[in-house]
């Protein structure tokens, strides 16, 4: 299959209506979409990624007005963190309508909906009489694409058509959050910091732990993996105990300059977590094309999106 890249939003809606792939951009990641109502083309997705059928999709609408169409019930705090936050990087599991295929839920009575902030596949929504499913547009379990370069080196040759909206904004994949016995439960941290969700609704529980049987995207313990085995912790502890391994380096401002690293990436030389996290995806893409035999990575600060980061780099050394 030849894959062309792109910024035809017309061509992708053909394509859509057809019940292929198109890879789309969103501010967070590249999402590998389909039709969210047509079980056929949902399966590719599945079938594209290698993604096993039982971890959820997230479904992508045009606006937050439409999350009646597919949710039986919004609460009233899903209604304030959407007034603050979408468009943006927060996606809400709510109980779901029968209109919503098994398939797209990993066969449970939920569906995680979010609106991306995008002006690109915002203008595609709206073309479309159907949500989009799309999960991250990359094989199951590596490093999510944060451009269409990304998309292409992994899928291409496995999907028609990748649309082109340049470099993701925030880098890393969005909050996912649901309401229990009222109160905001966070299934996965992301875009949306915690201290962002509890200045509008106050104190939030975490279940961010891996699951085998997730109730929500994003909650599998191994994910977002390079190939390269990755370690993570504390650097100048993590230099020492792999003083004679040659070392691919993730660090957050500081440059170090022993004689076994052979490549380094730094996030942010001004501290910035915002920017951290929009180059994290890119950088570990470059370590794992590195000859090193393993990626150290130090811990990021437990505030703001450093948390999200932090949950990202543990679930890619989760195997390791």
């Amino acid at each position: 299959m030849l894959t062309i890249t792109g910024t035809d939003i017309n061509k992708s809606a053909e394509l859509l209506n057809s019940g292929a792939l198109v890879a789309i951009p969103t501010e967070t990641v590249y999402g590998l979409a389909a039709n969210a109502l047509n079980q056929d083309a949902v399966l590719k997705i599945f079938e594209t990624k290698g993604r096993p059928t039982f971890n959820p999709l997230i479904v992508h609408v045009h606006d937050a007005k439409e999350f009646l169409k597919y949710a039986v019930e919004v609460p009233e705090l899903v209604t304030k963190l959407a007034k603050s936050f979408s468009p943006g990087p927060i996606t809400f599991v709510l109980p779901k309508k029968s209109n919503i295929p098994d398939i797209v839920t990993g066969g449970g009575d939920t569906v995680a909906l979010r609106v991306p902030d995008h002006p690109i596949t915002l203008k595609l929504l709206a073309q479309l009489d159907f949500p989009l499913a799309a999960p991250s547009a990359n094989p199951f379990g590596y490093i999510s694409p944060v451009d269409a370069r990304h998309v292409k080196d992994q899928l291409g040759g496995k999907i028609p058509y990748i649309l082109d909206g340049g470099q993701c904004m925030i880098g890393i994949e969005s909050t996912v959050v649901t309401v229990l016995s009222g109160k905001v439960v966070v299934y996965r941290l992301g875009g949306v910091s915690l201290e962002d969700l509890k200045d509008v609704v106050g104190d939030v529980e975490l279940r961010i732990h891996g699951d085998a049987n997730p109730v929500s995207p994003g909650q599998l313990k191994s994910h977002y993996a390079p190939t390269i085995p990755l370690k993570l912790g504390r650097m100048k502890d993590l230099l020492n105990e792999f003083a004679s391994k040659k070392v691919a380096c993730l660090t957050f401002s500081q440059n170090y300059f022993e004689e076994n690293i052979i490549a380094e990436s730094i996030l942010s030389p001004g501290r910035d977590l915002h920017i951290a996290a929009r180059n994290l995806f890119t950088a570990l893409r470059k370590l794992d094309n590195s000859n090193a035999e393993l990626i150290l990575a130090e811990r990021f600060p437990e505030y703001g999106l450093g948390l999200a980061i932090n949950d990202r780099l543990e679930r890619a050394a989760a195997e390791n």
